[in-house]
């Protein structure tokens, strides 16, 4: 792990040696304080005292002896993942989703709403604060155990100050979630853009755990991408890294809300998978779409196409199938500029991985350079419809047990 991070202050160096003591033992499991200590080059005395204090605050346990290795069977560590909670918000364009998780990621419990329609600023912090009081409740209703809130915002974000710079499709600007749910609930805020908090949750709990270098792909009502470099999530000068749904990939394609034509996001995200099966159908194409709809193809959506796909239907086959070539062509863009070993999809559309997989992996193939499309891989996001949240609370426990530190303010929610 290298030499114990110094810092200005006895209490600043203490603070960092404790997060890097709670680290080694949540990597590992189970770990005696022996191995702690070669592991994190701190002397036996001092981890010995460290790991009193973490075991006054319920952080960790004592649990079955270890193998002997001469002397005495040493007493194992390990993490006290259910003596507290963090919570995990994912605030989208339509609807805020709070989960409450123990410190293995472990979701207990979750609370969802939709917004008012065209809501104000006011309306939507309202909105946020009322989920995550509601799931705090479910939690525990003390709220002794919560130790913070992370949130993952659509749109532009400024992780450091925890302010939504712009999100637009609720088209609101410079809104300050930190400072507001702070104030609100006394408890430690962590505000991240919602594809990168699960980018981080990736690598904590799902398919990028232990990988260095991958993306996380997500398409939705946008497109984007979580960029992890050597461990390290890669946020841009300007926070904007990832927006790869704004990468031109037809310059003849559809207007996107950015205002350019042909960008990925306008062919695979939001509606465009509807409205190419609406293009086919006024052109005189055949399909049991209509039939769903009763007519009124406007009605059609991408669970239509999923559910007509199943059952042979062209239209719905070729649109699924275009989609996989777009995205296709996104992704080696991804992998020619970035070569990562890895890289992992989500979002609705790959539901329909079925009818997506196969023409995007050939297009991948095709399109990106032999060398670097041979080593990476591309997989489907195991974590489910909570992903983003649980990237969310990641935000929070990232905190607490990497070399950040665990803070004063940390330990006073702790300690209380």
């Amino acid at each position: 792990m290298g030499e114990p991070i110094s810092v200005g202050s006895f209490q600043g160096m203490k603070s960092l040696n404790k997060s890097a003591i709670l680290n080694v033992v949540r990597q590992h499991g189970l770990i005696s304080r022996a191995e702690i200590a070669k592991l994190t080059k701190l002397t036996p005395p001092t981890v010995t005292n460290l790991v009193g204090e973490l075991i006054d605050t319920k952080l960790v346990v004592e649990t079955d002896l270890g193998e002997s290795t001469g002397g005495r069977k040493p007493i194992m560590l390990r993490i006290n993942s259910s003596a507290f909670h963090v919570v995990g918000v994912y605030a989208g364009p339509k609807k805020v989703k709070a989960v409450a998780a123990t410190l293995d990621g472990n979701v207990i419990t979750q609370v969802e709403a939709r917004y008012v329609e065209n809501p104000t600023c006011e309306q939507f912090l309202a909105t946020l604060a009322d989920v995550i009081e509601k799931v705090i409740e479910r939690a525990n209703p003390k709220m002794e155990s919560i130790l913070g809130i992370g949130v993952g915002m659509h749109g532009l974000v400024d992780s450091e100050q925890g302010v939504s710079i712009f999100a637009p499709h609720l088209n609101f600007r410079n809104i300050a979630i930190k400072a507001y749910l702070e104030h609100k609930f006394d408890l430690p805020v962590e505000v991240e853009n919602d594809i990168r908090a699960q980018a981080i949750g990736e690598s904590w709990f799902g398919q990028g755990k232990c990988v260095p270098n991958f993306i996380l792909f997500r398409v939705g009502t946008g497109v984007g991408a979580g960029i992890i470099l050597d461990h390290q999530l890669y946020r841009g000068t300007s926070f904007t890294a990832g927006e790869i749904g704004h990468t031109i990939i037809d310059i003849n394609g559809p207007k996107c809300s950015c205002g350019n034509y042909g960008c990925l996001e306008s062919m695979v995200g939001g509606t465009a998978l509807a409205v190419r099966a609406q293009q086919a159908i006024r052109f005189g194409k055949k399909s049991i779409l209509e039939d769903m709809v009763k007519g009124n193809i406007e009605l059609i959506d991408g669970k239509m196409l999923y559910l007509a796909a199943q059952q042979e239907d062209q239209v719905a086959i070729d649109v699924l199938e275009d989609t996989g070539r777009y995205l296709g062509i996104g992704i080696a863009n991804l992998i020619n500029t970035l070569n990562p070993s890895l890289i992992i999809l989500s979002g609705g559309v790959f539901g329909s991985a079925d009818f997506i997989m196969d023409s995007l992996r050939k297009t991948v193939e095709r399109r990106a350079l032999a060398k670097p499309a041979h080593a990476v891989s591309i997989v489907i996001s195991e974590l489910g419809e909570n992903a983003i949240a649980i990237g969310a609370l990641t935000l929070v426990l990232k905190k607490i047990f990497t070399s950040t530190g665990l803070t004063d303010a940390l330990f006073e929610t702790i300690n209380e």
